[in-house]
């Protein structure tokens, strides 16, 4: 559905009113505007995933296997099996509906079946019914469902309008996590070639060129090469960016969306000028070309199969420890499934900062430090010489990414970065933010243009509360650390709150920071006048 056509007045009458008919009844309008494509065959025969063919989620009958039900069924029982969690979450939710209007998608769309309790449920009544002796015997009495066709498309429907952000457990009185949940209902799916094509085919990309945009490693070095040529222009001075140095201390892992998409391209060169002026021993690599990791939102093995490449890189250059970039997915996978997954790396040392010594004891397993903890230290310490001034055109406030949030509990590192670098900080209210803060309705893959109705409804709360602070007080920037924030978050607040830019942390530490011998700023990384040094101030060339 084209945004253009969705009007603000009919997104927002949200019926609350429970449908009448039963829960139970697996029935489920396709509706333009809330699903998301399916995956194309060849991309799922590059990943050696069943594949049915060609099908959109509006076909009347869907190509399943012969013996659907009995992979389904083989499927859960071999994750009960390897998940001590699934079949902890499977047995002991008590439907207290703590978690019932935490969800953004039923915030923002009123329908039951996203609340977390009863998302959770449509996968929960299968196992009642066909894995304990309740269900077998009591059947519906006990909570169970038989296994049908309908079932597998109401789980394709809600669970592609899951976007894993987690909020749900953090209000959960039993520690569910849901968005487990919904991977492993995305595993079963994918088990019978169901998957879309916004997690497909970036999962095959990154097997074939390092990163999901498929960015070859020469367009990967032109990308570098550019935004090297960019800083002179801006800054008259030419740092160095080096690829794939054998010796190196430190790899740099980032987003792929850091080197060719916009604004990320903007927290690439606040990268790019921090490394230089500390003179920081690292290297780029263009075979881990990429951060993120889809795999998250498809598969536990397919996490697995990408974040390999980091690890494998990183033991190739000889490098001592790994630090990474603004990204949201990317560290849930590296703070929680990396080292069970593909370590332990004990070719690595525990990450210790080359300029303050400081030790990063929280990452002496995975051997990889968040850029955020990496930079809040060298401010902490006084290593780098800020002008916060150079941010006076910006009024920011601070979107907590989901995962570096929720699965790193990064909460206080952005923010000191933030107030450090600029003068005009506001929060947003806080149950919006921190532990609590609201997705911005486009993760785990569901950011495509023909979900576009579940994206706006999906990312309402965190539009409203950005709203609250623009008028409050005119907060014009949304600072976020989520390769996938920057991308979904401008579409989102062009339609709900007008006016407002999304950058991340490190484009507004580009600008504050101070290089030696840099020739006199009067514009951001953007291009954009600097309040205060549009003629470039005797201040400013005094302080350089």
């Amino acid at each position: 559905m084209a945004e253009d056509k969705l009007k603000q007045e009919d997104l927002v009458q949200i019926e609350l009113t429970p449908p009448a008919r039963d829960w139970m009844d697996p029935t489920v309008e396709f509706r333009k505007g809330t699903w998301n494509y399916t995956a194309v065959p060849e991309t799922l025969d590059y990943l050696s995933l069943p594949n049915q063919g060609k099908w959109q989620p509006t076909d009347e009958e869907w190509p399943l296997p012969d013996n659907w039900q009995e992979i389904i069924h083989e499927g859960i029982k071999e994750r009960l099996d390897k998940y001590r969690s699934f079949k902890i979450f499977m047995d002991i939710c008590v439907r207290c509906g703590a978690c019932a209007d935490k969800c953004h998608f039923f915030i923002g769309s009123g329908d039951p079946k996203n609340m977390p309790v009863l998302r959770a449920e449509l996968l929960r009544s299968i196992y009642r019914n066909d894995f304990t002796m309740a269900g077998k015997v009591l059947g519906k009495i006990a909570g169970g469902r038989k296994l049908t066709r309908a079932v597998i498309k109401e789980w394709f429907y809600y669970f592609f309008q899951c976007t894993e952000c987690r909020r749900c457990s953090v209000f959960c009185p039993y520690g569910i996590d849901t968005a487990e949940i919904t991977m492993i209902g995305r595993e079963l799916l994918s088990l019978l070639g169901l998957g879309i094509e916004w997690v497909c085919t970036p999962l095959a990309n990154c097997f074939r060129t390092g990163n999901h945009l498929g960015v070859q490693p020469h367009g990967f070095k032109d990308s570098i090469e550019f935004a090297v040529d960019e800083l002179e222009e801006i800054t008259g001075i030419r740092v160095n960016a080096p690829i794939n140095k054998k010796g190196a201390e430190i790899l740099f892992v980032a987003p792929s969306a850091d080197y060719f998409a916009s604004p990320h391209y903007y927290t690439l060169l606040g990268y790019l000028i921090l490394f230089h002026e500390i003179g920081l021993d690292y290297t780029w690599s263009s075979y881990a070309s990429e951060g993120g990791n889809f795999g998250l939102f498809h598969s536990h093995e397919m996490i697995k199969r990408l974040n390999s490449k980091i690890y494998m890189e990183a033991k190739r250059l000889g490098v001592k420890w790994i630090l990474g970039g603004e990204c949201g997915h990317m560290w849930r996978v590296l703070n929680q499934y990396m080292d069970t997954m593909n370590g332990p790396a004990d070719f690595l040392e525990v990450p210790v900062s080359p300029l303050t010594g400081t030790k990063f004891e929280n990452a002496a397993s995975t051997k990889m430090t968040h850029i955020s903890e990496f930079t809040a230290d060298l401010i902490k310490h006084g290593k780098l010489n800020l002008d916060p001034k150079r941010n006076d055109h910006w009024v920011p406030t601070y979107h907590d990414s989901c995962n570096p949030a929720r699965a790193m509990g990064l909460l206080e590192e952005p923010r000191y970065i933030i107030k450090h670098v600029s003068n005009n900080f506001h929060e947003m209210p806080e149950n919006t933010i921190r532990e609590q803060t609201f997705c911005c309705g486009s993760g785990a893959g569901l950011g495509t243009d023909e979900n576009m109705e579940m994206r706006l409804r999906g990312g309402l709360p965190r539009a409203n509360a950005v709203s609250y602070v623009k008028e409050k007080f005119d907060v014009n920037v949304l600072l976020c650390m989520c390769a996938i924030d920057k991308a979904t978050l401008p579409p989102l607040l062009e339609y709900w709150v007008p006016d407002v830019e999304v950058a991340g942390v490190h484009e507004l530490v580009g600008n504050a920071l101070m290089m030696k011998g840099e020739k006199p700023r009067t514009t951001d990384l953007r291009g954009e006048p600097m309040k205060g040094f549009e003629e470039g101030t005797e201040e400013e060339a005094k302080d350089v």
